[in-house]
């Protein structure tokens, strides 16, 4: 009837509508109870203007109770920001230097997680806002009771009103995935010793339930603090763990030995405590430990032991050999602690009486996957037991891999800021491209004597974007809806007059409709509405004409256009250009790692930590930069009129890189442990030449990503991972040798996925550009 399609308009505007409904009731509250009812103009104005900014211009994630928790916690940050801003705003220099440092120091607070990244412009408004004249003390009580009953009343309605159910949170997510691990490492221990088709499927769906883009933004675990990085490390070792039970083809000839089972046995068991664990349960202590003496009596088993080499048969074979399940097991019926699996009394003297047996190419494999599941669900069970204890965790010492675990606050924080305080961090040009449109506005609103600056500032705020093109779309829409909010503005000021009952009565109809259509129809509706609102209230707080309208839609195009000209002059082209620079140092960081690992593999050498091996902390500072910055990349959008007349760039699967550098800090970290001894000399050769050609495809993928002035132009050509370099079988190489070349085949299927992504360039991205 109303030519909206059925079913549109809920979808559209249910959630909005909803939002809109919670500010409306508070703002009128608050505004007529101290404007009207006690008659404190400035306590009115605070008020309002605090519950539009943590309630309206904030994008704060999560539930309604998650938000009010969040909104209580700002509240001494609110006073502070208030405060300081009331005390700068005496010269117009000292509000101007006071905006260049608080306008970055909160734009940058978007490093400690998305709710801090969507509380920020919100309170640059609350710091904006008492930064212009006049300049009086004397009301700083009277503004910081504004404030505070502002967000006060913001905090319960949005504890009380229109709550819905809570989303899954990331601990329930990883408990789900820690009890999917368990079930496949079960069927993974009994007959017939694989996974089906579809338990392989879910596994990997479980898997991308852990990703960042599928869980909500207020779910995330993305602060700087002990739990959320243990948290972070936690879903990372869940999904390697399913990957890698996914992977496990079932034991090559025949049933597997008991150590291997044993095992699997005890990766469920831990999965299973883990799981109970992430839901407060107790500590996965038994479970840990016995896996930990499962691991290590495999890794007994078949550790620098090589394969068979290559023999002639006998002249006279046994007439009657044993029977045997494959070379190298032990016969049908031999006990368990035999040779090939030495009972606690006989380990000790194994050695040094009887010979080591041969395993074939297939079991060392097959072990030395096995010991990866393990190696995951360990990693997997000490995370989560960091996650949900702190500090008070009971697994472990920690170590160089979880080094927070014994960080106080401050110093995680500060880890966090220093890791991005640099040129090539998205958080720090974000930070420096807002603090620079927001000082600009205070200097010309102070020079030039803007009337109601306030709103030029807000302008830039509102509308300054992380690319320009955004930033130039934004504005255009921005202004022509601020013209046509104008335009009614001045007409309804014109036609009232100072009748404030009549502005009165229309402002919360005027502030719901503001609100729902806003963030449906996006920037234009936002401003205009905004531009009536605004009119509405300081048509209550003073004598005003139409001419109102005019110092609005001024203040706005200055606003806009210092947005415009900071865009263009502080990285344009956003977090696109970034990720590409920062994706291929990666690969290079990578690639060194990559070479020094396989080198000292085949040479026998260990490092005493191998997290913090030369090269591992250079890569995971380069791993955190480019996680933020695909995390800003999937916001901005895909074409961009200022690359014209740029070559086309090759399409990218920004994901796979990703994973390719985590596989490389994992696979190295874990290969680098003691004891270590070298490998013969065929097994070496093999080993050193599959790392440098990982190594140099590694480089290839880097100067296609970040090509120099005179890089070759010739295209990355696919490489086929399933070379038979990868599945050599050189005589005598051990386990080692075998979970070395696994790990170099997986860093090469990923590689082959990064190129293998599209074909369209920047602006046309192929089909997994923004995966």
């Amino acid at each position: 009837m109303f030519g909206l399609p059925a079913g549109r308009f809920p979808r559209d505007y249910a959630a909005p509508g909803r939002d809109a409904v919670r500010i409306t009731l508070v703002v009128a509250s608050v505004f007529y109870l101290f404007r009207y009812g006690l008659d404190r103009p400035v306590t009115a104005t605070y008020a309002l203007f605090a519950a539009i900014a943590l309630g309206g211009l904030s994008k704060i994630p999560g539930t309604g109770r998650q938000r009010a928790r969040t909104v209580v916690r700002l509240l001494p940050v609110s006073w502070v920001l208030v405060a300081v801003g009331t005390y700068l705003s005496v010269r117009t220099w000292s509000a101007v230097a006071g905006m260049l440092v608080v306008g970055f120091l909160l734009a940058f607070s978007a490093v400690g997680g998305p709710r801090w990244a969507g509380a920020a412009p919100g309170l640059q408004l609350l710091y904006i806002l008492p930064s212009f004249p006049p300049y009086d003390p004397g009301t700083l009580g009277a503004r910081l009771v504004g404030t505070t009953a502002g967000l006060a009343l913001l905090a319960a309605s949005e504890a009380l009103l229109f709550t819905g159910p809570d989303p899954p949170s990331y601990r329930e997510r990883a408990a789900a995935a820690a009890r999917r691990a368990a079930r496949c490492a079960t069927l993974l221990a009994a007959p017939p010793y694989t996974l089906g088709d579809a338990e392989i499927e879910a596994a990997r769906e479980t898997g991308q339930t852990l990703r960042s883009l599928n869980v909500p933004e207020a779910e995330r675990p993305a602060g700087p603090g002990v739990r959320d990085r243990a948290l972070s490390q936690t879903g990372l070792a869940l999904r390697a763990l399913l990957n890698r039970l996914a992977l496990l083809t079932g034991p090559p000839c025949g049933p597997p030995v008991p150590a291997v089972t044993d095992v699997l046995n005890a990766v469920a068991a831990l999965a299973t405590a883990t799981a109970s664990r992430l839901g407060s349960g107790p500590p996965p202590t038994t479970a840990y430990d016995a896996l930990t003496g499962a691991r290590a009596r495999l890794a007994t088993f078949t550790a620098d032991r090589p394969a068979p080499p290559p023999a002639n048969p006998p002249a006279n074979p046994p007439a009657n050999p044993p029977a045997s399940t494959a070379p190298g097991l032990p016969p049908a019926g031999a006990p368990e602690s035999g040779p090939h699996l030495p009972s606690a009394d006989a380990s000790e003297s194994a050695d040094a009486s009887e010979p080591a047996p041969d395993f074939p190419p297939a079991v060392l494999r097959e072990h030395a996957a096995v010991l990866d599941v393990a190696d995951a669900a360990l990693a997997m069970a000490m995370a989560a037991d960091l996650a949900v204890g702190g500090r008070k965790r009971a697994l472990g010492a920690a170590t160089s891999r979880f080094w927070y675990a014994t960080a106080r606050p401050p110093a995680l924080w500060w880890h966090r800021a220093y890791g991005h305080a640099g040129r090539r961090s998205v958080f720090f040009q974000n930070a420096v491209r807002l603090a620079l449109a927001l000082t600009a506005a205070r200097l010309v609103a102070g020079v030039d004597t803007l009337p109601h600056g306030f709103w030029a500032t807000l302008a830039a705020l509102t509308l300054t974007r992380t690319t320009l093109d955004e930033t130039r779309s934004t504005i255009r829409r921005a202004l022509t809806g601020t013209l046509a909010g104008a335009l009614v503005t001045a007409g309804l000021l014109a036609l009232v007059g100072a009748h404030t009952v009549v502005y009165a009565a229309v402002l919360p109809a005027v502030m719901l409709i503001a609100f729902t259509v806003g963030p449906v129809k996006g920037v234009g509706w936002a401003q205009g509405m905004f531009t009536l609102l605004v009119a509405l209230v300081f048509a209550q707080l003073a004598p005003t004409t139409w001419r109102l309208a005019e110092v609005r839609l001024l203040d706005v195009l200055v606003g806009s256009a210092i947005g415009a000209v900071i865009g263009l002059l502080a990285w344009p082209r956003g977090a696109h250009d970034e990720l590409r620079r920062v994706t291929a140092e990666l690969m290079r960081r990578a690639a060194e790692i990559v070479v020094a690992t396989s080198a000292s593999v085949a040479g026998g050498t260990t490092a005493a930590a191998p997290p913090a091996a030369p090269g591992h902390r250079s890569l995971h500072h380069e791993l955190v930069l480019a996680e933020s910055a695909y995390a800003q990349y999937q916001s901005e959008p895909a074409a961009f009129g200022g690359g014209r007349g740029r070559p086309a760039r090759p399409a990218v699967d920004w994901q796979a890189a990703l994973m390719a550098a985590h596989h490389t800090l994992w696979g190295s970290a874990r290969l680098l442990e003691p004891p270590g001894t070298g490998l013969g000399p065929a097994a070496a050769g093999s080993l050193g030449a599959l790392g440098d050609r990982v190594a140099g495809r590694m480089l290839q993928v880097s100067a296609a990503l970040d090509p120099g002035g005179d890089t070759p132009t010739a295209p990355v050509p696919l490489i086929d991972p399933s070379l038979a370099d990868f599945t050599a079988q050189p005589p005598g190489a051990p386990r080692r040798y075998y979970a070395t070349a696994s790990w170099l085949a997986s860093l090469m299927t990923d590689l082959t996925r990064i190129a293998g992504a599209g074909h369209g360039g920047d602006g046309a991205p192929g089909p997994r550009d923004r995966r």
